[in-house]
């Protein structure tokens, strides 16, 4: 159904796709375990994906050191770049 669907757009690819091929692309990149996605958006020509990873373990959980990237994608998919923008402890309370 979704390659249906993105045959009809030309090849882009819808938010739900380019979350899963953004997810992909930092596992590959850094070899890390993404843990969430933690934002999806339209972005100029394609999307703009954020992805959380857990860079360090630790114990107690609570002091993990988790890092967001993002990952910038065009229509089809495909990465353009990815960076990290943020790194933090898991108890680290994120303010937006």
């Amino acid at each position: 159904m979704a390659d249906e669907r993105q045959q009809r757009d030309g090849g882009a690819v819808d938010a739900r796709t380019a979350a899963a091929k953004a997810v992909d692309y930092v596992d590959a990149m850094t070899g890390l375990p993404p843990e969430v996605v933690t934002a999806v958006e339209p972005h100029e020509d394609g999307w703009l994906v954020e992805v959380e990873v857990l860079e360090l373990a630790r114990v107690p959980a609570t002091t993990d050191v988790l890092a967001c990237y993002a990952v910038e994608l065009d229509p089809t998919g495909a990465p353009r770049s990815y960076r990290r923008i943020l790194r933090y402890h898991r108890a680290q309370v994120r303010e937006e």
